[in-house]
């Protein structure tokens, strides 16, 4: 290894160290502030990185807080499958609140239930689940790369008693100190990872060798071509009149509901691949995969403020 290569491993190395140190402390600053927390975990690679960085702060000893999914019923199966086979090796408790039970409860209403798009409808459900559960923080894996709205959000981001975020009135985070005050019935949304981009966490994935589920690795799949997208071949994403479908190897780059969640045209089979295929890569990952963050410029923001995650 010559002295330039090895001295970027280092800088490297020491840029993970202090990322990880970081959101090892958010995540002790929650358990010791907020009295009724949970970890949202979908089996995305950003929530594998939230379940290390829980090892890593409270191991040997059981997670302070239970494992929270918001399950749309519109799920790739092979995540599922990798989300509960995770939980069952750690040995912690995983609570699932249910779009599809919401639909029947009426809570949640959608013009045809079987094959509408059921992201926007997470909201509600996890408003639910907050309730029931009386958590008063959400810790998920959300991050400052990902998205304008995410951009300008806080680490520790206030919710109000309708669990809405107001993003013109947010408390100030100077020295890393952190406003965890609620009132009942008031939450918080925490991101240890805010400040991490999609390569830090591919690197980090690759330093800590995370499993994750087979569909981030290419693989061949039939795809839809549809407003510069690659939309997945499924009984819920079926092809419009005049489109075509082709077979062509792809990857996903984020995982999410299948009705709005698409892959890139990817040959990367390995983690390094990935690394170095996200080194270059232009466009944001949410900008290439996801539906729902087209049809407007605040998409996001608009469903942030109703509760969304």
């Amino acid at each position: 290894m010559n002295a330039l290569v090895e001295n970027n491993v280092h800088v490297n190395a020491r840029h993970l160290d202090a990322l990880e140190s970081e959101a090892i402390h958010i995540m002790r600053e929650v358990a010791a502030e907020c009295s009724n927390p949970a970890l949202l975990f979908s089996g995305g690679k950003d929530s594998v990185v939230l379940l290390r960085i829980a090892e890593k702060a409270f191991r040997p000893g059981k997670f302070p807080f239970p494992l929270v999914h918001v399950d749309t019923g519109h799920n790739f199966p092979e995540v599922i499958t990798f989300r509960d086979k995770r939980v069952a090796e750690l040995g912690e408790r995983l609570i699932v609140g249910s779009v599809e039970e919401s639909i029947r409860k009426g809570t949640v209403r959608l013009r045809n239930p079987q094959t509408d798009s059921r992201n926007a409808a997470q909201a509600v459900t996890l408003l639910e689940t907050i309730a029931e559960h009386g958590f008063d923080a959400c810790i998920g894996g959300a991050r400052r790369d990902e998205e304008k709205a995410r951009a300008k959000e806080r680490i520790f981001s206030f919710r109000d008693e309708f669990g809405q975020w107001d993003p013109k009135s947010q408390r100030p985070e100077l020295w890393d100190l952190y406003n965890t005050r609620v009132h009942p019935g008031e939450n918080m949304r925490v991101f240890p990872i805010s400040n991490w981009t999609e390569l830090d966490v591919w690197q980090y994935i690759a330093r800590e060798k995370l499993e994750l589920p087979p569909i981030y690795f290419a693989h061949e799949r039939e795809v839809i071509p549809r407003n510069g997208l690659l939309v997945p071949l499924t009984d819920l994403t079926p092809p419009r009149e005049g489109e075509t479908v082709e077979k062509q190897v792809v990857r996903f780059r984020t995982v999410g509901d299948i009705s709005c969640t698409c892959p890139v045209s990817s040959d990367a089979v390995t983690l390094e691949q990935i690394i170095a295929e996200t080194a270059i890569t232009q466009v944001t990952e949410r900008g290439a995969t996801r539906m729902d963050d087209q049809t407007s410029e605040a998409s996001m923001e608009i469903r942030k403020k109703a509760g969304y995650f």
